[in-house]
């Protein structure tokens, strides 16, 4: 029977029964001195297959220890032993499985999590160990030690990753104190939370670099359902996806991001079968906190993401608590058991991220139409068909194509919502579609606000909420929200645009200015970002500076629109009005609302409430800036305005004296 030596402080040892096979004596004798430098009492029997005079005392271990540690190998589930002793620790809910060399537990116990030995039996890694013990003491009750083995726990390198947003923006990165005085508070001016996570892209080790999209796909599927526990503050995808080959270390990557836990993994594809690794590493340390593989059909990758969601939001309780007392929250939502629904909707996802001109946006709106073909019950793809026909009309959509394309998109939101009401980015979607494609800001409060209640760890739902609150006069809703994106997704050119605008918004010019200028150290190519700082400083009198500012931004529309503007206010007519003949001859209804601002500003009022009326007509998505954009302030005491903002959905703004 155990041991019933005591800790230090009186209380009895923690007590584990070992189950293993007589091939795997070595191992569990190495195991066994392990546990005990760890402060277990361990009970073993080197004689365990030798017969049935070792039953009763077999027994009496097994009943009388807090735990049943079993070691599964190739050899183990073969063993009737094992079996037997594996089923009354199951009985008894006191099992604890591990594997010794990958190998997963006999049908009726793979829904245990095992702990991977693998690396200790290889190379002496402790950090397997100290994962048992702690499992160990967690079964009596007991909050779990920072402890440490005897033995050295080893430092866990990651390799194969690396920072690549560029020599600007690792700069940016490295120095974010430089915005310690944030309104929206980055990373870099606090310490990481105790219960931070970034889920790194998961790598494609099936020997075919066209599957990348499948490995990239399931890591940011798993990321997506650990977001939705509310104990774990869990990294976005555009921050844990800027790292890739290299031998970047744990702790260098942890600190970059801002978090005290990375998951790491790889996944191996071959046919219809799908094998993932997990990696959970604690960033301060580099040690290896749990490990697990999973081994299913493709069709089933969907429950493969909540199981691992599943398993680290249970490994890290251990450590900092709030292990979720309803596991259905990180269920996964909106998914499907087709295979080929699941792959077209991958391929869709990798295109449409990787958002390169129109071709590629329509592609990926293929992917997602093949999706659905093949499940029509695929809430996340019905979803994914609205964000794409979104990105297509406000990008390169014909006038006459708009309310088409928005039509189908909202209709595309609404029915993931039928099929997953509890998806947040489907509530998300569409509040985004009915505000820039529909123009109705009131309509499309109730589904923003529904999909930050559900999506509350997730940047990309944080920030679509913010620019829309800050829109619609709420600026502390956008703050907040912003806040919080930023926080989980700290590297993304994107967030800190947003926070640019907002900041614009807001008519706190002067402090959008930083944002935009960290959203182009990340992203030198990013779009918008030079044209909003030369509308900042042009609204702070910096004429000059707005002007070279507007010839710096790649977009067209942008560029020209600021251009015109800045050109009156230097007092350059004649260049002013052949840079608005230049808007209007390339680019047409297209920017029916970057019209209306340049004809405000040159003062033909009644031009500009033509150009307003005519982008209402068509569904122009410029029409959102309308309540609070300081060029349309020439038109705010006009009576005409409160119908054009009514048009939109928006409350009447104050009037404001021009900037």
């Amino acid at each position: 029977m155990p041991n019933t030596g005591t800790t230090q402080d009186g209380q009895k040892k923690p007590s584990a029964f070992l189950s293993y096979s007589r091939a795997d004596q070595a191992h569990a004798r190495k195991l066994t001195s392990a546990l005990q430098a760890a402060g277990l009492d361990v009970w073993w029997d080197t004689l365990i297959e030798g017969g049935a005079a070792f039953a009763k005392s077999i027994e009496a271990a097994l009943d009388n220890a807090d735990a049943v540690i079993v070691l599964w190998s190739a050899t183990s589930t073969a063993s009737d032993w094992v079996l037997d002793e594996a089923a009354r620790g199951r009985d008894l809910h006191k099992l604890v499985p591990a594997t010794l060399d990958g190998t997963l537990g006999p049908l009726g116990f793979r829904q245990y999590h095992a702990i991977d030995l693998t690396r200790w039996v290889e190379g002496d890694d402790d950090a397997p160990v100290e994962d048992l013990a702690r499992a160990v003491i967690v079964l009596t009750g007991r909050a779990p030690p920072q402890m440490r083995i005897a033995v050295a726990p080893k430092r866990i390198n990651i390799g194969r990753r690396k920072l690549i947003i560029g020599a600007a923006a690792a700069s940016a990165a490295a120095g974010m104190g430089w915005l310690a005085w944030d309104r929206f508070g980055l990373p870099g001016a606090r310490k990481a939370a105790a219960n931070s996570v970034a889920v790194l892209p998961f790598s494609n080790i099936s020997g075919d670099p066209s599957q990348a999209y499948f490995s990239d796909g399931l890591s940011e599927e798993v990321r997506s359902t650990l977001a939705r526990n509310m104990a774990l503050q869990v990294m976005a995808k555009s921050s844990s996806g800027g790292f890739s080959t290299s031998e970047e270390d744990a702790e260098a990557i942890a600190r970059e991001l801002g978090v005290t836990y990375l998951l790491d993994g790889s996944v191996r594809r071959a046919g219809d079968n799908v094998r993932v690794s997990a990696n959970l590493i604690d960033g301060d340390t580099g040690v290896l906190r749990w490990s697990d593989t999973f081994e299913r059909k493709v069709s089933d990758v969907f429950a493969v993401q909540t199981e691992i969601a599943y398993a680290v939001a249970d490994a890290l309780s251990a450590y900092v608590g709030g292990r979720p007392e309803n596991r259905d929250g990180l269920a996964a939502l909106g998914g499907t058991r087709n295979a080929d629904a699941l792959d077209a909707y991958l391929r869709g996802r990798t295109l449409y991220d990787l958002s390169a001109d129109e071709a590629s946006e329509r592609a990926a709106l293929a992917q997602f139409d093949l999706a659905i073909a093949a499940d029509a019950g695929f809430a996340s793809a019905h979803a994914a068909r609205s964000r794409s026909l979104t990105a297509i009309a406000n990008q390169y959509g014909a006038a006459t194509e708009l309310r088409e394309m928005y039509a189908q998109a909202i209709a595309a939101a609404e029915r993931a919502i039928e099929l997953a009401p509890d998806l947040a980015e489907a509530h998300s979607t569409l509040g985004f579609t009915l505000f820039q494609g529909r123009l109705d800001a009131r309509a499309a409060r109730e589904p923003f606000e529904r999909s930050v209640v559900l999506g509350a760890g997730e940047a990309t739902v944080l920030a679509r909420y913010a620019q829309y609150s800050a829109r619609i006069g709420r600026d502390a809703e956008a703050t907040q929200a912003l806040h919080e994106a930023i926080k989980r997704d700290p590297l993304n050119p994107l967030i800190h645009r947003a926070a640019g605008m907002i900041e614009y918004a807001a008519r706190r010019f002067e402090s959008a200015i930083p944002y935009l200028e960290k959203s182009i150290a990340m992203n030198p190519q990013i779009s918008r970002s030079y044209g909003a700082i030369g509308d900042a400083l042009l609204n702070l009198g910096k004429v000059e500076d707005a002007l070279a500012a507007y010839a710096k931004e790649p977009a067209k529309y942008t560029r020209l629109t600021g251009l015109a503007i800045g050109q009156r206010r230097a007092g350059d007519a004649a260049s002013a009005t052949q840079t608005f003949s230049d808007l209007v001859s390339e680019l047409g209804d297209q920017v029916l609302y970057q019209q209306a601002q340049v004809q405000a500003q040159f003062g033909a009022i009644d031009l500009a409430f033509a150009r307003l009326s005519a982008a209402r007509d068509v569904g122009d998505s410029g029409l959102i800036y309308l309540r609070n954009d300081p060029f349309l302030d020439p038109l705010r005491t006009d009576r005409r305005m409160a119908a054009v903002l009514a048009s939109v959905g928006f409350d009447p703004a104050p009037a404001t004296a021009q900037a």
